[in-house]
């Protein structure tokens, strides 16, 4: 028998439990997800349903799109939605009644959207593309990191790539998509192949064809969270997978310096949030 925190097992049980464990937990601490597409199909259909919202509520012109989309500053929008009066406050906007109306910003305490900006999307060619590359190479990360390290994963991503219009977009801009957690599992696949030493020029074209497609010029393009989820992604993937393997405590250290990673974007929000009161 097999002395046991609470009582005595027996040898051959113990070593069938071991033998399950280990069998279920991935290369890099994770735990093997049942579904292979559970996670992503579920992402997926969050995006789907925001952007029908988006849709029966006036596309372009919705009011969620103004709460959603994430802006570093608040901005006074015309009544079409189509022109804005620029250096003006919430109580002057609400000084042309009816003919404006007042679309928060992060710095302003809509903070929601540094999430929720990554789950919004207004053209059909937007959302197909980004749900189109979540299909394809969400299961691949998911399947190697486990289901809660993806999820953490790309929620880095997107918080990154909001992180980067803060700082880097102008003031009253705003962005929206899910393209910032896309470039996170890009960077992903970057470090993923680097770790197993595989081959590296098909991710690095990839990724050099969606730089390129994003510095083209496109003004409907952010190119200031497509950066900055692929360097949140890295970084976080980067942690998960070169932390040591030391049993249990590998797992407290991958938590542990993910939360650190988030802490980090969290203090740049708000640094940038002081900077533009």
């Amino acid at each position: 028998m097999v002395e046991a925190p609470v009582g005595y097992q027996c040898p051959v049980c113990v070593a069938e439990g071991s033998r399950r464990s280990r069998a279920d937990e991935l290369p890099f601490g994770g735990r093997r997800s049942a579904g292979g597409r559970s996670t992503t199909s579920i992402l997926i259909g969050v995006n789907i349903a925001v952007w029908v919202a988006i849709l029966l509520t006036g596309g372009s012109g919705s009011r969620l799109v103004d709460w959603l989309a994430i802006s570093p500053l608040g901005t006074c929008l015309g009544a079409a939605g189509n022109t804005y009066y620029p250096g003006v406050d919430a109580a002057q906007c609400a000084q042309f009644g009816s003919a404006a109306s007042w679309a928060p910003g992060v710095a302003d305490g809509a903070v929601w959207q540094l999430l929720t900006a990554g789950f919004a999307h207004i053209e059909v060619w937007h959302i197909l593309s980004n749900m189109l590359v979540l299909w394809f190479i969400g299961p691949t990360v998911e399947q190697i990191l486990g289901r809660v390290r993806f999820v953490a994963l790309y929620l880095l991503s997107l918080f990154g790539g909001s992180v980067a219009v803060m700082w880097f977009a102008a003031p009253e801009s705003s962005a929206l998509g899910a393209s910032g957690a896309i470039f996170g599992l890009l960077g992903a696949l970057l470090i993923l192949t680097i770790r197993g030493k595989g081959d590296l020029r098909s991710i690095l074209l990839w990724i050099g064809v969606n730089l390129a497609v994003t510095f083209a010029g496109f003004a409907q393009i952010s190119w200031q969270g497509h950066l900055g989820g692929l360097v949140a992604g890295a970084a976080a993937t980067a942690i998960i997978v070169y932390a040591p393997r030391t049993g249990e405590h590998r797992t407290r250290l991958q938590w542990l310096l993910l939360g650190g990673l988030f802490v980090l974007l969290a203090l740049l929000t708000a640094v940038r949030c002081l900077q533009l009161a």
